[in-house]
């Protein structure tokens, strides 16, 4: 089991406001790992820099122990080739709130596009995966219906296809249930709860307590930018060593909203 990504003092501020706060965390290989806490805790952000699609200003990011970024005053100072920071960035996937699937795009072409274009696999190659995917996120049935065809679940759980699609060691799903209707949640939590089962390594922001509870390998409590707590779930579920976070959870977990 080794490191597949580690993070040492990450900060970054937007203006004068400080989002993360010397964030340090460490994913091992197969791990599952959720973030938990309030709104505008940096949980998004956080994830959004592991993958550069957020800059961070201060810290280090490795990847399988690679170290990618080392960030002083917004600047990196690891020299390296373009092309070799990018190809190590496709082995980490991204599922977001929202789908951002191309609408004009059925599901097996939105699943096989960045395999063709990023990783120049040849289109039936690619369609034939894109078709395995699918039916391992339970849409065998809707692989040529367009988006607008799909309910919210479904379109997530072709997003979750699209990433798995590009073969990441890492997964990393930003609030994957939050944009969708309650009744649809269970669908694609039981498709990530599948991908922990199997092995994959994943790094969940969620407000899904009782996915956190069931499937991480160890829950994250972010506040103001900052962790407070690290723990596996039994611990911090039932005996969080913080007092924010026992008033967060007390707040979450009130009858009805658990």
């Amino acid at each position: 089991m080794g490191e597949m990504i580690k993070t040492v003092g990450v900060s970054k501020s937007f203006g004068p406001l400080p989002v993360l706060k010397e964030v340090s965390l460490t994913v091992e290989q197969r791990e599952v790992v959720c973030i938990i806490g309030p709104s505008g805790a940096g949980k998004s952000t956080y994830l959004r820099s592991l993958n550069r699609l957020e800059r961070i200003d201060q810290g280090r990011i490795y990847l399988e122990n690679k170290l990618l970024f080392d960030c002083v005053n917004g600047v990196n100072r690891v020299k390296m080739p373009l092309h070799e920071r990018n190809t190590a960035l496709l082995e980490v996937g991204m599922v977001f709130q929202r789908f951002n699937l191309f609408p004009h795009k059925t599901a097996v072409e939105n699943v096989m596009l960045s395999p063709v274009h990023v990783r120049n696999v040849p289109p039936k190659a690619a369609r034939d995966k894109a078709a395995q995917l699918l039916e391992r996120v339970g849409l065998a049935d809707k692989m040529n219906a367009y988006p607008s065809q799909l309910s919210g679940g479904q379109q997530q759980r072709v997003a979750i296809a699209r990433a798995l699609a590009m073969e990441p060691k890492i997964m990393l799903f930003d609030e994957p249930t939050s944009a969708l209707d309650p009744e649809l949640v269970g669908e694609v939590l039981a498709v990530m709860k599948g991908l922990a089962n199997a092995g994959m390594t994943m790094l969940v922001v969620t407000h899904e307590m009782g996915f956190a509870k069931e499937v991480a390998d160890k829950v994250v409590f972010m506040f103001e930018g900052a962790i407070l707590e690290t723990a596996p779930p039994e611990v911090m579920f039932s005996e969080p060593s913080n007092h924010r976070t026992r008033q967060f959870l007390q707040s979450v977990l009130l009858p009805g909203r658990a």
